[in-house]
């Protein structure tokens, strides 16, 4: 068993999973869309068994098992990719030239071919990582060899005025994947893997798909290297010598934020091209992943779905005419821009002055901003009108209110719309992701349904206001956006819809008994 895996196992049963889900940063230490989606899918098809293996950042960011696990959980595993390299004891020592000769060709090729990689290269690295005589952890972070690259890289490439700053940037991102490579070859046995994200979890399904040969299904929610440089446009972690981002983040960011954006897209290719299907979950994000080097025959939609059952029973509970509550149902993060929404409030509590704003979700991820939303509610004088209620069930806040509201930056096919429209809430959304076409339809058979809402700019607290206030003053007009919402997701988005094409998938997939081979 490898040392990465055997004091990290929290359920082990010892039977063979059918299905191994690879899950970063979200279920079952964290709540939200896409772990209520994971426990959907684990809890809706109960005669496959699933492993999970859980990645995170550090341990102090993750509580406790948020979801009760489902019998068909045969495998939990935790690992902590920011703090195990560094439990490293120092080991100098020279280094094989000839393999890091191989791996500067590597780097070359990813740096001029970045969607065109020929699949051996991307086997051989794969291969290599984190294997004792070829490219091993210890060599990584304490050889000589590895000095010299990083140094000589330094040089050649770098722009920007800090090496330590280089220096550090370069061990940070690349010492976690060693860890995944003892983490795929510590695997406990299963026909597949499903990757919820591409990123390390990816990362993770491609070692473990040319490593132990078996079928990789990825789907993607959010397209993670386009959430990821979002992140580092504000990451304030990076010291960059221009910190105005007025144009293309490419354009505008120093070296070291386009290093790790490059370093994501590299591993969100390899993810790619070890995956034998690519979901995503509404045709924009499919042409993204096309166009971040995906092959299109591998790419396939499948829209959330709702159990249509569970909130039949919400709706019935719900006021109308409804309370003037609006509820933002997210993690309280900068991308899902929550003090757009408490400005909003400022001006809707002034037009409806019973009017409250409800910040629903959970507030660990980020202490710091989550402090800045609470003084600005404090500076706005809304004390008495915004409240934060931290994670809730959508059962408890449903029929309590009047409009669900997202304010975020960027999203794909946000649950909580669909969970809404089965209750009978309107949702007023930024024109991000599949907003619009849930809110107005994705062709002109669903956009005769009606318009569940309204969608308004990014970051526009005063057409945020306008547009809410417009639907809780209109009766009529707020009638009908609850019955479109209805009629959109009992005709597209069902529960049944989802699992039906995720059985196709998962019966495909398990048919593989080696990995498909694809033209190099």
């Amino acid at each position: 068993m490898s040392r990465a895996t055997d004091w990290n196992r929290v359920i082990d049963s010892g039977a063979e999973a059918d299905i191994t889900l690879l899950l970063e940063g979200t279920y079952p230490y964290v709540s939200g869309g896409v772990s209520s989606w994971v426990h959907q899918i684990v809890t809706g098809f109960p005669r496959f068994r699933f492993s999970l293996v859980f990645l995170g950042g550090s341990p102090e960011n993750y509580g406790e098992i948020r979801y009760p696990l489902p019998s068909n959980v045969v495998h939990l595993e935790r690992h902590y990719l920011m703090e195990s390299w560094q439990r490293t004891a120092i080991q100098p020592r020279r280094g094989r030239a000839q393999v890091f000769s191989r791996v500067r060709d590597l780097h070359a090729a990813f740096r001029e071919q970045p969607r065109e990689m020929p699949r051996q290269v991307t086997e051989e690295l794969l291969q290599m990582l984190g294997r004792r005589g070829r490219l091993s952890r210890e060599d990584f972070l304490f050889s000589e060899q590895a000095w010299s690259m990083i140094t000589d890289h330094y040089q050649r490439f770098c722009t920007d005025p800090s090496f330590v700053d280089y220096f550090w940037t370069v061990r940070t991102m690349h010492a976690p994947l060693f860890l995944l490579s003892e983490i795929a070859d510590g695997l406990p046995p299963s026909r597949m893997l499903h990757s919820v994200s591409t990123g390390y979890a990816g990362m993770l399904g491609a070692l473990a798909h040319h490593r132990r040969h078996r079928p990789l299904l990825l789907t993607e929610h959010g397209i993670y290297t386009k959430e990821r440089k979002i992140d580092l446009s504000q990451a304030d972690w990076i010291q960059d010598p221009r910190e105005a981002f007025g144009g293309t983040l490419e354009d505008d960011v120093g070296y070291i934020r386009r290093l790790w954006i490059r370093f994501f897209e590299g591993l969100g290719r390899l993810a790619y091209d070890a995956a034998e299907v690519i979901v995503s979950l509404y045709q924009g994000n499919r042409q993204r992943q096309i166009t971040d080097g995906a092959d299109p025959e591998r790419c396939r939609i499948v829209p959330n779905g709702i159990d249509l059952e569970r909130f039949l029973a919400v709706r019935q509970r719900q006021r109308i005419p409804p309370r003037p509550v609006l509820a933002l149902v997210g993690r309280v993060v900068p991308i899902k821009d929550i003090k757009t929404f408490i400005r909003a409030m400022r001006s809707v509590c002034n037009a409806l002055p019973e009017a409250e704003g409800w910040i629903v979700g959970p507030e660990d991820e980020d202490p710091e901003y989550v402090e800045e939303c609470r003084n600005l509610v404090v500076s706005l004088g809304l004390q008495e009108r915004v409240r934060f209620l931290g994670f809730r069930r959508m059962e408890e806040i449903l029929p309590e209110i009047g409009l669900l509201v997202l304010t975020s930056i960027s999203e794909a096919l946000p649950l909580v719309l669909l969970e809404g429209f089965a209750a009978g809430v309107p949702a007023l959304a930024t024109d991000v992701g599949a907003c619009r076409e849930l809110i107005e339809g994705s062709n002109e058979e669903d956009r005769q349904l009606g318009r569940a809402g309204a969608v308004v700019p990014i970051a526009n607290p005063d057409q945020t206001a306008a547009a809410a206030i417009g639907l809780l003053s209109d009766p009529q007009r707020w009638q009908a956006c609850r019955e479109a919402g209805i009629r959109r997701v009992e005709r597209y988005y069902t529960q049944s819809r989802m699992f039906r094409e995720y059985r196709k998938l998962y019966r495909h997939c398990l048919e593989k008994d080696t990995p498909r081979r694809r033209r190099a």
